[in-house]
């Protein structure tokens, strides 16, 4: 059993000064304090590498992708539907990954999607056709990612409050550092014992999930007895919170719309701050992971060997990893997390500037400095992502956000490799993928750039007028009561005029 008190980590005067320097937002009515520490680190840890192998395994794979489409001869268009069905399928699998977390918790839904995974990759290093790899490493692999996705981190809001930023880009730093050990990982192996060897070795390698999902437990808090309880339920009782909002209580409803709400919140469409994000990223989405994709044969195409391409990958990964820790650190600071969106917004833009000046950087020099300005700019917008998500609608409800945002935005993560793929078939050249890219990111950052503006102005008028209301409220209850008090007056002298007569 684990004690509140002994998970606090900061003094009582540091934790309210940063509270006052969060936004307002939803974030802290969970009905307990979140630990901020504690078992939390290990919890960390175990998102870490859950996080990690959703993001980098796919990006990883594109390895294998120039070797895999000689041996089936198909087009760059199609080879690139493997890492892109992959993607989409891990954001489809949003909702139904939300609706196990909050029926069985993230623990079990870790270990089930680790183990699909690697049967996925087992199975795929048999595969004899394309659409065997689709439906093996695409449709199989890809729920088995979600099942990682979501449950990592929807948990992390549960065990962190005021350090929720720089966890949050402690966990998301997973993503590189496994990507950087990946990717020369992944040509050793095709090297010595090819595309198939190396595919059911991999399948091993990823049961290390169901290991990182077994350091999810739920957190087990202590809760005092209401008053009115009966001498033989004044035992003080445990709540165990997996994603459930502890100490709040369901509403009794009717109707269709309250059985969908019992296993996702779809009143989220009617959040304003929350529609923003979601516009915002299906614009970003398009070109997010193109570039990533396409790294290492853009520079196999321009003649470089295969090693120094998959170094590519490994510098990219390198800067990355130390990106998103420190994004995460600069984030919890009390001058930007107030304002977090605005941050993010240029971070997006910062990263379609990079894709845009790629083509014009020349020979592997220019490939190696993109990489590093790349890893950087992908580093900030990732470990934000789902920070900037959680600060808008709140840990409570933030499982059910993650879902939402996730079956909506697998049509552009599904749709934007293929496409930059098919720019490529179409001009024999990458550039006109990286500019393409470039100007749909700088183009959703723009968006979230502006529209977070009017937002937080709409914000601070809300608040303004809800401060008014009750200071309009607080003056009409004091009028009644002088009223009441003047009444009980006027009947207590009529009363004694009657005695007197």
């Amino acid at each position: 059993m684990l004690n509140i008190a002994s998970w606090k980590r900061v003094t009582h005067g540091e934790r309210e000064e940063l509270k006052q320097n969060m936004p307002p937002s939803d974030s802290t009515n969970l009905g307990y304090t979140p630990p901020d520490g504690g078992w939390g680190w290990a919890v960390v840890f175990g998102s870490f590498i859950s996080i990690g192998f959703s993001y980098a395994f796919p990006k990883s794979l594109t390895i294998y992708f120039k070797e895999i489409q000689e041996y089936f001869s198909t087009s760059y268009s199609e080879i690139a539907w493997v890492s892109s069905i992959m993607l989409a399928t891990m954001y489809a699998g949003g909702p139904v990954s939300s609706i196990l977390v909050n029926r069985y918790g993230s623990r079990p839904v870790v270990i089930v999607g680790g183990l699909m995974v690697g049967l996925a990759m087992v199975m795929a290093s048999f595969g004899t056709t394309i659409l065997h790899l689709y439906l093996c490493v695409g449709v199989i692999g890809g729920f088995g990612l979600s099942f990682n996705l979501q449950p990592a981190l929807t948990i992390i809001g549960k065990y962190f409050l005021v350090k929720r930023p720089i966890a949050n880009g402690l966990v998301m730093a997973g993503s590189p550092v496994l990507l950087s050990t990946l990717a020369p990982l992944n040509q050793f192996l095709f090297d010595h014992f090819g595309w198939r060897g190396s595919f059911l070795i991999l399948g091993g390698v990823t049961f290390n999930c169901c290991v990182a999902g077994s350091l999810m437990r739920p957190i087990k808090i202590k809760i005092k007895p209401s008053v009115c309880q009966t001498p033989d339920e004044n035992d003080i009782g445990e709540l165990d919170v997996t994603s459930q909002t502890a100490g709040q209580t369901k509403s009794k409803q009717s109707g269709c719309a309250a059985k969908v709400t019992q296993f996702i919140d779809v009143s989220l469409f009617k959040h304003r701050g929350f529609l923003i994000y979601l516009v915002g990223n299906v614009l970003m989405f398009f070109g997010f992971f193109s570039p990533v994709v396409f790294l290492a044969p853009y520079a196999k195409h321009q003649g470089i060997d295969d090693y120094s391409a998959a170094f590519l990958l490994s510098i990219f990964a390198l800067v990355d990893m130390f990106a998103r820790p420190g994004t995460g650190l600069v984030a919890n600071t009390r001058w930007i997390r107030p304002k977090i969106q605005y941050f993010f917004s240029l971070a997006v833009i910062y990263n379609g500037l990079c894709h845009l000046m790629c083509p014009l950087l020349p020979g592997y020099t220019g490939l190696v400095v993109y990489a590093v300005f790349f890893g950087m700019a992908f580093g900030m917008v990732s470990a934000l992502l789902f920070e900037v998500l959680m600060d808008l609608v709140g840990a409570q409800r933030f499982s059910s956000a993650v879902g939402l945002v996730t079956i909506i935005e697998c049509g552009p993560v599904l749709l934007g490799p293929p496409i930059a793929g098919l720019l490529v078939d179409i001009f024999m050249d990458y550039k006109y993928m990286y500019f393409a890219c470039g100007m749909i990111m700088l183009v959703g950052g723009i968006f979230l750039l502006i529209m977070n503006y009017y937002n937080y102005r709409w914000l601070e008028k809300e608040k303004k007028q809800r401060k008014v209301d009750k200071l309009q409220i607080g003056s009409a209850k004091e009028l009644t009561a002088m009223e009441k008090a003047k009444d009980n007056e006027e009947e207590e002298a009529a009363g004694l005029t009657c005695k007197d007569s």
